[in-house]
């Protein structure tokens, strides 16, 4: 199910040096506010969950989700290249499960390691914040790039549409509407930072079993879907 060349060209295409910058900036921004409200502030459990939650999670984690998951395969569609890639003996799936992979193991990097320091510049991890926050992204990017990787397969917007999901939807109706809250990877991956955390700084709307069943449904029904996908289009090509 996992094809090291495969993973190896999909590394590349994301680690490129444009996508890198863009990869890197936003986790250096939650590095740089959260040395800015250190020193203004001091350590405080409260700020750094707000920090952490408001930014890191509601905005960082999704937009690299975006950027891993739709750019381990949407360009490739686009320009036709995947053509080459589906012309190898290799099974439809293995392909999308080894793209996941890169794209979860990318999201994490970018998204938990500095979530976990800004949570350890902010209070030290004060009541578990920082670890609890760490836990969630580390959760929420593999949601997040099982999802964005189907987006990637179906739609040649699929970027447009990602971003419109993770900062509409996940920031905005996420963080507003109650409804919405129950629909949100966001919540899912709160609801396990919830038992991780010391104290009630860090809540969800969704229970942890709830959120459990969601998160490992989405994650499986979008990887299968993607597979799906990918298969028509082999077959269009071939037609």
């Amino acid at each position: 199910m996992y094809d090291p060349t495969v993973a190896r060209l999909t590394y590349r295409a994301l680690l490129g040096r444009r996508r890198a910058l863009i990869l890197g900036a936003l986790p250096l921004l939650l590095i740089v506010i959260s040395l800015a409200v250190r020193a203004l502030t001091g350590a405080d459990d409260q700020t750094a969950s707000d920090v952490l939650g408001g930014f890191a999670l509601a905005t960082m984690v999704p937009i690299i989700g975006v950027i891993a998951g739709t750019g381990a395969i949407g360009p490739e569609i686009d320009d036709g290249s995947v053509v080459y890639l589906l012309s190898k003996p290799l099974k439809r799936p293995t392909i999308i499960f080894t793209k996941l992979i890169v794209a979860i193991a990318v999201t994490m990097v970018f998204s938990a390691v500095p979530t976990l320091i800004a949570g350890l510049i902010l209070n030290g991890n004060g009541q578990q914040v920082a670890v609890a926050y760490t836990v969630a992204a580390l959760v929420s990017s593999i949601a997040y790039s099982a999802l964005f990787l189907l987006l990637g397969t179906v739609s040649r917007h699929a970027v447009v549409f990602g971003l419109v999901y993770a900062l509409v939807w996940e920031a905005l109706f996420g963080s507003l509407v109650p409804g919405a809250r129950t629909l949100s990877v966001q919540q899912w991956s709160l609801a396990v930072a919830h038992k991780v955390a010391d104290g009630p700084l860090v809540t969800s709307d969704v229970g942890l079993p709830t959120a459990t069943v969601l998160l490992v449904a989405v994650t499986v029904l979008a990887t299968w879907f993607a597979g799906q996908k990918l298969r028509s289009l082999t077959l269009a090509g071939e037609e």
